[in-house]
């Protein structure tokens, strides 16, 4: 039974050593403990949400009480089809999402420049399971809207950081 604690402990001590943390979860640094939000769709801001609450970031209900400002231009979602069957059926789609942002601090000053975002995904659609490639789909453009939070927070992370050097 110790043998089982020691290696229980000792896990857990590796893994808080490496820099384990939830998925989805950022650190952040102070000057972005409080944030916000302005423009995007809905699922953008449901994503953006969930990624504040996983990491405990309060979100600032307005952009006046907020210390970091990421504002959404231009969002848009696509879908293509890349190739046909022979019966003339779309086997393979392409999604894109395109958005520019900027990130501004709390007294309306431009910590980043308009930056254009892009993210692309192919699928195959299989004709014999039609409905199972709806819900493929959603669960693409879920993980696309997921990217583009990771990215914009990341980059705004490291303008933070560069500004406070």
């Amino acid at each position: 039974m110790l043998i089982k604690k020691s290696i229980i402990v000792l896990i857990a001590l590796l893994l808080s050593a490496c820099g384990y943390h939830l998925r989805g979860a950022f650190e952040l640094p102070a000057g972005m403990k409080n944030i916000f939000l302005e423009g995007g769709s809905g699922a953008l801001q449901a994503q953006f949400n969930k990624a504040m609450e996983l990491s405990l970031i309060p979100i600032a209900p307005t952009s006046d009480a907020a210390g970091i400002v990421i504002r959404i231009y231009d969002e848009n979602s696509q879908r293509r089809v890349l190739s046909l069957a022979a019966s003339g059926v779309a086997n393979d789609f392409e999604l894109s999402y395109r958005m520019e942002y900027e990130i501004i601090d709390a007294k309306d000053n431009v910590l980043m420049a308009r930056q254009p975002l892009e993210i692309k995904r192919e699928y195959y659609n299989d004709q014999l399971a039609i409905i199972a490639k709806e819900s493929e789909e959603t669960m693409i453009k879920n993980e696309m809207y997921q990217q583009a939070v990771r990215t914009i927070v990341n980059r705004a992370k490291s303008v933070i950081d560069a500004k406070s050097k």
